[in-house]
């Protein structure tokens, strides 16, 4: 925990990189979650995350280690261990040592690839994961080929930022913009869904007004996974990847898939403003100096147009072992009220 949040790190699947950012066989030292890492890709294509100590002398996997196969080998005196931390080879003995033979030595952590993403679970405890990272059906679809990606380190936790798209009253004084409204909100668990639709007139390529029904719907699985679903003039899907990277610094990934719209259309030019309005002093970019050096408030003083977040801060409790303020009693709220 740190000055400016009292909240620990919450757990969760969180992005650790894309998927083709590593290769066959490359090793790579990675820090997320106040820890050192070691991130591999076997010869088959599996992914594997390893503390970075050796368990029989300590050298460091990450400095000097390679891929054999389906397994990281040591730079110091060439053990291997496959993704699940188990020897699989020790080119100088006669056998594995009999208490650790079939049987993890090496710490390892749970991964897995979805969305061209590759996703690490991060448990304080080191408790398994209790849910799993979506898949998102865009991905696959042969006429969804086009990429965008962007990224920032802010100075910041995974709340602060996924809180912010409930803070309806910033939208206009950070941004410029009417508030969003929240529309249609459910929780199940982990799950939060939010949809909004509407209508809006907008001018076509001609200069026409031609009037579009619009839909945007908002999920949050856990705490690491965010995408939100956008259609009407153009349809895009945008994920969310925020990860932290120690108690006050975090990484925001945003990844835009969209159908490839020819360059000369109202569609590319409908779609490259939305990015940059996303990103720009309209999105992300206008929060950021506000995310650097603001504080969490554990009791805010608000006002009836701030919108959910008392809301969203209960739904968002379970994601932290003990409570988000551990050692401290805590404050019950009356969800009704702050709905």
């Amino acid at each position: 925990m740190s000055d400016r949040f009292p909240m620990p790190m919450p757990y969760g699947w969180f992005c650790i990189g894309h998927s083709d950012e590593l290769a066959v066989g490359e090793v790579r030292n990675i820090h997320y979650f106040d820890r050192d890492m070691v991130l591999f890709r076997t010869a088959s294509g599996r992914v594997g995350l390893s503390h970075p100590a050796c368990p029989h002398l300590g050298a460091h996997l990450g400095h000097g280690g390679t891929v054999q196969g389906e397994s990281i080998r040591c730079p110091f005196h060439h053990w291997q261990y496959d993704t699940d931390g188990v020897i699989t080879n020790i080119p100088y003995a006669s056998r594995i040592p009999p208490k650790w033979e079939g049987k993890p030595c090496l710490k390892t952590y749970p991964v897995c690839e979805k969305n061209e993403v590759i996703w690490a679970w991060y448990h304080p405890e080191d408790e398994a994961p209790d849910h799993e990272v979506i898949a998102l059906e865009e991905i696959n679809d042969p006429a969804w080929t086009a990429r965008q990606r962007f990224q920032w380190t802010v100075n910041s936790c995974p709340q602060e930022i996924a809180e912010n798209g409930v803070d309806v009253a910033h939208f206009k004084f950070v941004h410029g913009m009417e508030a969003v409204p929240e529309g249609e909100t459910t929780y199940d668990r982990h799950i939060r869904r939010s949809r909004v639709s509407g209508s809006r007139t907008v001018n076509d390529a001609s200069g026409n007004e031609v009037r579009i029904d619009t839909r945007v719907e908002v999920v949050q699985n856990g705490a690491g996974q965010k995408w939100v679903r956008f259609s009407g003039f153009m349809d895009y899907l945008l994920q969310t990847l925020v990860t932290p990277v120690n108690d006050d610094s975090v990484e925001v990934r945003f990844i835009y898939i969209h159908q490839p719209y020819p360059e000369d259309s109202f569609q590319h030019l409908g779609m490259q403003f939305a990015i940059d309005s996303t990103n720009g002093q309209g999105g992300v970019e206008g929060d950021i100096p506000i995310w650097h050096h603001k504080f969490h408030l554990r009791t805010p003083i608000l006002c009836d147009g701030d919108g959910p977040i008392m809301r969203f801060r209960k739904y968002f409790a379970q994601f932290y072992v003990g409570g988000p303020y551990p050692g401290e009693d805590d404050v019950p709220v009356d969800l009704e009220a702050v709905s």
